[in-house]
């Protein structure tokens, strides 16, 4: 696979497919959407819009422009195929990783993950997920679909296994979905309460990190396709985001952002926030390394 760079880059990230470490690309897909779709505009509403933000991070005191973060743009997914767009996903997820480098994947909505959880699976088979998200996704199927942003925490299930699937943030789901998950996987309700004490168990384990943003109240992120109050603050999901990032990290998205549901562009900009502060902590020890 050949990796250009994108023509339009996230602030900061314009190093070359050879310098990168990270490569971050767009999965631009929601066709089974269940409410209100959009996400499939968030990536490129994200390049747009992340040059009104500055690569200097003072949470962390160090700046993306010493990240080694290549930008391979949007996929061109099929909109109608659902296994289709999968299958791409996980081939360019695959290239990635065979390239020794970390995949960054922006959705897009929730379904989107599956496809890099396949690939990313592949290469580490003793897998774990850390998912952040209002929605349990835990269904077996969705209005009689086995690929849904409803039920793709379940398809995950079928990779990983039990007790590899940490759940955050949860607030939202059938009761059957509840109950199916007490027995597979470990699910977190309303905050991430236990973060540590799980960040502390998983060591130098392979982590998936999939970080739906409707884990974050409406009041602050109104714009997502199915929003849900009671959620958490763009502080306490920064501190639980820089918790995560001191773990073996193999792969990781940011997904369900639909910015034309949000006018005031609010939402853009508090993805675009956690997508800098993400991508620094990933790079944050290589930074301060070759910065001595």
């Amino acid at each position: 696979m050949d990796f250009q760079l994108n023509t339009e880059t996230f602030l900061g990230c314009d190093k070359t497919f050879e310098e990168a470490r990270i490569v971050l690309f767009g999965a631009p897909f929601d066709s089974t959407t269940s409410y209100r779709p959009g996400a499939r505009f968030a990536s490129r509403t994200m390049r747009a819009e992340s040059y009104g933000l500055e690569t200097y991070s003072p949470y962390q005191d160090l700046d993306l422009e010493d990240a080694a973060v290549f930008d391979g743009g949007d996929l061109e997914l099929c909109f109608g195929d659902a296994s289709r767009a999968l299958e791409d996903i996980t081939a360019y997820t695959r290239s990635i990783l065979k390239n020794g480098k970390l995949p960054l994947m922006i959705g897009g909505e929730h379904l989107v993950t599956l496809g890099a959880v396949r690939a990313v699976a592949e290469q580490y088979p003793d897998l774990c997920v850390i998912h952040f998200d209002a929605h349990a996704d835990l269904r077996d199927d969705y209005l009689g679909a086995k690929l849904s942003h409803a039920t793709v925490l379940r398809r995950v299930w079928e990779i990983v296994g039990d007790g590899r699937i940490y759940q955050f943030g949860i607030r939202s789901g059938e009761r059957a979905e509840f109950e199916w998950g007490r027995t597979h996987v470990a699910t977190h309700r309303f905050d991430f309460e236990g973060l540590e004490e799980v960040v502390a168990s998983l060591n130098d384990r392979p982590v998936y990190f999939t970080l739906d943003l409707d884990v974050l109240d409406p009041s602050c992120f109104p714009g997502t396709g199915t929003p849900e109050a009671g959620g958490v603050t763009f502080c306490q999901l920064l501190d639980a985001v820089m918790k995560v990032g001191a773990l073996h990290i193999v792969g990781c998205d940011i997904n369900e952002l639909s910015p034309m549901l949000d006018a005031s562009g609010a939402s853009t900009a508090t993805a675009l926030k956690v997508l800098r502060e993400l991508l620094i902590r990933l790079e944050a020890e290589h930074i301060r390394e070759e910065s001595r």
